[in-house]
C-alpha cells in the first residue's frame, strides 16, 4: 500500500485537539476590518472546532493528523 499524501493546504489550516476533534480558525479577519464591530472581530480571534458535516472529508486530507 503507497503511503497517503497530505493535503498541504488543509494542514496548515487544521489541528487535531488532544481528544482528537479538529480545530480550525474563523474566517472574515484578514481585510476591511474597519466595518466590522469590536464585537464581531473579538469573536473571530477565537478557534472553532470543524462541524461533523465536513469532518469526514477534512480527515480524508489530512491522514496522519
Amino acid at each position: 500500500m503507497p503511503k497517503l499524501k497530505t493535503n498541504r493546504a488543509v494542514a496548515k489550516r487544521f489541528t487535531k485537539t488532544g481528544t482528537g476533534k479538529i480545530k480550525r480558525f474563523k474566517c472574515g479577519k484578514a481585510h476591511i476590518l474597519t466595518k466590522k464591530t469590536q464585537k464581531m472581530k473579538r469573536r473571530l480571534r477565537k478557534p472553532a472546532l470543524v462541524d461533523a458535516t465536513l469532518l469526514k472529508t477534512t480527515r480524508r486530507m489530512l491522514p496522519y493528523l
